[in-house]
């Protein structure tokens, strides 16, 4: 799913002449805390509710704020996972959306994010979860796939993290097509690989579930 997908267009952008009343009565009204501003087209960052609360003075025009996200931008094509990176460095609840002449299209909220993510087949689709530990110059997808493949399974999704307890080290989580992962384990032990955790189906299922379950509500979605 790729940017120009997730864009909401319920949450509309402000102009730099527009009053800071008028962008409180939007935020409250969308229960959101942030909002785009443009000018001509052009995307020039995020008003937030505290600046203005901050400043205390509604008849301020909201281009005398201090605008903050103007990095916070994707491009229509980009993945969703794009987002996501940007939504976790930033700490923004809102991404901006510009086609190929950088003209802005619209913004996707973080609670867009969210939804597209759980609604992905690696979420969706049955199977099992194995996370590796291995070190980054060991690091091979296509032999680990290998591995896999080699039991009649296929990787759905991966993930790298980096381990914060040893920078030599990855931590490798695997989204797995099946439901057994007995063989697989087998596999990768056999190659020494370094197994942390597994889930398989039974006991994932209702965990993920669980997760997503106070996520959506954390987020008020």
């Amino acid at each position: 799913m790729v940017a120009r997908e997730l864009i909401n267009h319920m949450i509309p952008p402000l102009k730099k002449g527009d009053p800071a009343r008028k962008a409180n009565a939007w935020m409250e009204e969308l229960r959101i805390n942030q909002l785009p501003v443009i000018e001509n087209g052009v995307y020039c960052g995020l008003i937030s509710e505290e600046v203005i609360l901050e400043d205390n003075d509604n008849t301020k025009e909201v281009g005398e704020y201090q605008l903050q996200g103007k990095s916070c931008v994707v491009n229509e094509n980009q993945h969703f996972y794009d987002v996501l990176k940007i939504v976790s460095d930033h700490g923004v609840q809102l991404v901006a959306v510009l086609d190929d002449s950088e003209t802005f299209l619209g913004v996707i909220s973080i609670k867009d994010t969210v939804r597209a993510f759980a609604q992905s087949a690696a979420v969706q689709s049955p199977g099992g979860i194995i996370i590796l530990s291995l070190k980054q110059i060991d690091y091979s997808l296509s032999e680990i796939s290998r591995l896999v493949e080699s039991n009649g399974a296929k990787i759905l999704s991966s993930i790298v993290n980096n381990d914060m307890f040893d920078a030599n080290l990855i931590k490798l989580t695997l989204k797995i097509n099946k439901t057994d992962l007995s063989a697989i384990i087998a596999t990768f032990e056999r190659f020494d690989y370094k197994i942390i955790a597994k889930f398989e189906d039974g006991e994932m299922e209702s965990s993920d579930k669980e997760r997503l379950d106070i996520l959506f509500k954390y987020l008020d979605i």
